[in-house]
């Protein structure tokens, strides 16, 4: 069956509230959980943007799920330190961690003050730091020299095996030239018309492990109430690329989004208040094959969406799982 995990995002809400909200999650019927990794928020009304790695050891102790993370190596972060970081969590909680690796977005990474690269450089970065990450997982000595420098690094504390390595990908190309390196795909929800050439040219190119799936909703007491949720909170996040990967301010990306109008976040975001329509959205999903789907209610209250869903949602889709099974 299909697993479906409960996506926290750090940039709209207090780590301990996060915390919380996780705890909620597994109680509700949730099995597995991911998060962001950000430095700053995507628009000053979200408000947050708390330390990732630091809410990762805490939610692990805090629940049985096993917990991701998507994650940028190579400027803001050393791929060595992401390295231990991970190692050290996978050591404390094995088979339950996991990383999907980027390339990153300039609203995060231009805090170090180094110069941002255009997307080819940094594919080329990306792919140093795995290859630097998992030199160090195998008990190697790394000194490298390229997009990343490393000297002389080595692991001391070390996992029994290595925690796995997805990658971060949305358009079928990256997904192709992922499948050179990664131990899994990770994506966002969009159609599935839109979906299934991404799905198609990873395992095409023989990629394997699992596909996940991120998804994006808004559920309220009335669509409208949460089409106004998806609205305030989310509309600086229906910007493609490159604009997404290369605005460095929270307050540019609210200048940006002056002018989006309610009526996109239906491209965006899953909008409904009746947990029937997200049964029935979901099923599509799971339908493409996506082996792990995590939710995202964009609201910054938890509660509510976490006990629709628990109580509506979740119990429908093991039933129609086992149905096809």
């Amino acid at each position: 069956m299909t697993v479906i995990g409960f996506h926290a995002s750090h940039e709209q809400i207090h780590p301990a509230e996060l915390l919380a909200a996780v705890r909620r999650a597994e109680q509700a019927g949730f099995s597995a959980a991911m998060c962001s990794d950000h430095f700053a928020p995507w628009s000053a009304r979200q408000g947050h943007s708390g330390f990732a790695w630091a809410w990762l050891g805490a939610a692990l102790q805090a629940t049985s799920l096993p917990l991701g993370v998507v994650n940028a190596p190579g400027q803001r972060y050393h791929p060595a330190i992401i390295a231990q970081a991970a190692a050290t969590l996978e050591a404390m909680y094995p088979g339950r961690f996991w990383m999907a690796l980027g390339s990153g977005e300039a609203v995060n990474e231009h805090i170090t003050g180094d110069a941002w690269p255009d997307k080819q450089r940094r594919n080329d970065r990306l792919r140093e730091s795995v290859d630097v990450m998992r030199s160090l997982f195998a008990g190697d000595e790394v000194s490298h020299r390229g997009e990343v420098v490393v000297d002389r690094a080595k692991l001391w504390t070390r996992p029994a095996a290595p925690p796995p390595m997805y990658a971060a990908a949305v358009t079928p190309e990256t997904a192709e030239w992922a499948a050179g390196w990664a131990d899994g795909l990770a994506t966002v929800a969009r159609p599935p018309r839109d979906l299934r050439p991404v799905i198609d040219a990873y395992r095409s190119a023989g990629g394997i492990g699992p596909i996940v799936l991120q998804v994006h909703l808004s559920v309220a007491d009335t669509e409208h109430e949460a089409l106004a949720i998806a609205h305030e909170q989310w509309r600086t996040n229906v910007f493609s690329a490159p604009l997404c990967w290369d605005v460095d301010l929270p307050e540019t990306f609210d200048i940006a989004a002056q002018h989006v109008p309610a009526e996109a976040m239906y491209d965006n975001v899953l909008v409904a208040s009746d947990p029937a329509r997200f049964v029935d959205w979901l099923g599509e999903f799971t339908d493409l094959g996506f082996d792990e789907i995590y939710l995202h209610h964009v609201g910054q209250q938890q509660s509510g969406f976490i006990d629709t869903f628990g109580e509506h949602v979740l119990p429908q889709l093991d039933v129609t799982r086992k149905a096809i099974a």
